[in-house]
């Protein structure tokens, strides 16, 4: 096959938990997303710069793990990027490219090339063909309850429509998931939820919002896992996801609102009750006071 020489023109401007099809590796992949995004942009090459810095590496253990670490991470940091880039109409369905146009555009290794071109397949987002390249494939065509996916979209020019349509899904899905955890959560975890609602009302009223984000992923993926319907459960990381790409985007106020502490609490008391119909209520409270949030945004 010929070799694409537009790449470097067209480019430069620029769980088993989420779905019983993903791979071991993507699902790994997930909880490093966020923290990779800002250690990427700075970590090393597969070939080391000078060898001083290989002479502090071998001094330094802890260093050297780090560095590793990110090395390996690097095929993720890659993937997205491209992803984007279909997204955004820079990598076209007519232009193929080769494991060495990525390898030249980031300078990674063939190994890290691999990583990243699997990682766009387990996804949908490519395909490969034997002596013909690697093509995208329209965003119709991707696994769209992978959180990886979820996480590329939050961070793209789509975000409003992927916004839209995850809101829609948590509006379907958590009032009945709270209603079922009423039912079926053992009660070392019906017992957990009133703590973590006290928790996280005193962590947003204080202003503490790192905890107050940790602890409403918690309580979120708690209620979902523990509804005793496995569909539910799958969609924990989805709903992590979700989350966590609110805040990221800065769609999420600085301070919670009185009544999402509220209805949080009453899902709490719900569960804690073995009260169906109070879980189910207090979560449709906190889905619509979302879906109006994101309909402003919007």
């Amino acid at each position: 096959m010929r070799k694409s020489r537009g790449m470097n023109t067209m480019i430069n401007d620029g769980e088993n938990g989420a779905s019983r099809s993903m791979t071991g590796k993507t699902r790994s992949c997930i909880n490093e997303t966020a923290q990779l995004r800002t250690a990427s942009a700075s970590s090393p090459s597969d070939t080391t710069q000078n060898a001083g810095f290989s002479s502090a590496l071998a001094a330094t253990p802890e260093a050297a793990s780090s560095v590793a670490l990110s090395s390996s991470l690097k095929h993720i940091s890659v993937a997205r990027e491209l992803a984007l880039d279909i997204i955004e109409g820079r990598w076209e369905s007519s232009q193929s490219f080769t494991l060495e146009d990525i390898q030249h555009r980031f300078d990674v290794s063939r190994t890290v090339a691999r990583e990243v071109t699997r990682l766009l397949s387990d996804v949908g987002a490519i395909k490969v063909r034997r002596r013909k390249g690697i093509n995208p494939q329209p965003t119709s065509m991707w696994t769209a309850l992978n959180p990886v996916v979820i996480e590329w979209m939050l961070h793209s020019s789509k975000r409003s429509e992927e916004l839209r349509a995850l809101t829609e899904l948590r509006l379907a899905v958590e009032p009945i998931a709270a209603a079922k955890a009423a039912e079926h959560a053992p009660v070392e975890i019906k017992s957990r939820m009133p703590v973590l609602a006290r928790e996280m009302r005193k962590a947003g009223e204080s202003g503490d919002l790192d905890d107050f984000h940790a602890m409403d992923i918690e309580f979120h993926s708690l209620l979902l896992k523990y509804s005793g319907n496995d569909l539910f459960a799958a969609l924990s990381d989805i709903v992590a996801t979700i989350l966590r790409g609110r805040v990221e985007i800065g769609l999420y106020p600085q301070r919670p609102e009185p009544e999402a502490l509220a209805a949080h609490e009453e899902v709490a008391e719900g569960i804690w009750r073995s009260d169906p119909s109070v879980a189910r209520e207090g979560m449709r409270r906190i889905v619509d006071e979302v879906d109006e949030a994101i309909s402003q945004f919007i």
